[in-house]
């Protein structure tokens, strides 16, 4: 029993319902009972699959099992490719940042949100420089309001330890 993988579907005898609802190509789409639709199948050399059990009767597709089954995993693997992934860039800061760095790190941001990338700025505090809290949080403030035409806070500032952290999504697709 170990080696045994489950199959998602249910086929032919396995079909535990005594009338299933028939659906597929080249066949008069109706309920049926079981019987009846595994002959049906049987006629045309196809395989009985129970597609929707949950519903009252059950749906049942006559088709080929192997070519479902490759179907079905075409799907699943184009629906993975679709799924974005999100990307978060960090973006660090420190306590004493200066101006021109400011807008330097302000500029990489908006260029990963554009990309549509989230991004993560921090503010982290080396040693006794954790006093300056109230810098570090109006820094990240300001990062917030510089970046606001192009993304949405996610999460405002935090001590979180040494580090103070921001996190902004993108607002959409920007030119």
């Amino acid at each position: 029993m170990r080696g045994r993988v489950e199959e998602p579907y249910r086929i032919n005898e396995k079909i535990r319902s005594p009338r299933v609802r028939v659906v597929g190509e080249n066949v008069n789409v109706g309920v049926y009972p079981i019987e009846e639709a595994l002959q049906m199948a049987k006629g045309m050399s196809l395989d009985l699959v129970e597609i929707s059990p949950k519903a009252d009767p059950p749906v049942c597709k006559i088709i080929d099992y192997s070519k479902f089954k490759y179907e079905q995993k075409k799907k699943q693997k184009e629906i993975k490719a679709k799924a974005q992934k999100t990307v978060v860039k960090e973006i660090r800061f420190g306590p004493n940042t200066d101006d021109h760095d400011f807008n330097f790190k302000t500029k990489h941001a908006l260029n990963f949100l554009k990309d549509g990338a989230k991004v993560k700025a921090y503010v982290h505090f080396v040693g006794r420089t954790i006093v300056f809290k109230e810098r570090g949080e109006i820094l990240l403030l300001k990062f917030m309001q510089e970046l606001e035409d192009y993304g949405k806070v996610e999460q405002m500032p935090r001590l979180e330890g040494k580090r103070m952290t921001v996190i902004l999504s993108p607002k959409g697709k920007i030119k």
